[in-house]
């Protein structure tokens, strides 16, 4: 019985540290910005479109 508990509370440390690590690089990766080449490929997109 004890084991159980000791294992669940393991488990949920995990989790939580998992979760946390996964916000954390999300978060990093929401911060980051447009590379100028990708900008720069939106805009050529964007002047044929409206070009039509």
């Amino acid at each position: 019985m004890w084991a159980d508990m000791d294992h669940n509370e393991d488990t949920s440390g995990l989790k939580s540290q998992i979760d946390e690590n996964l916000k954390r690089v999300y978060r990093e990766a929401l911060e980051e910005d447009v590379p100028d080449r990708f900008k720069d490929l939106l805009e050529q997109l964007r002047k044929k479109e409206s070009g039509k």
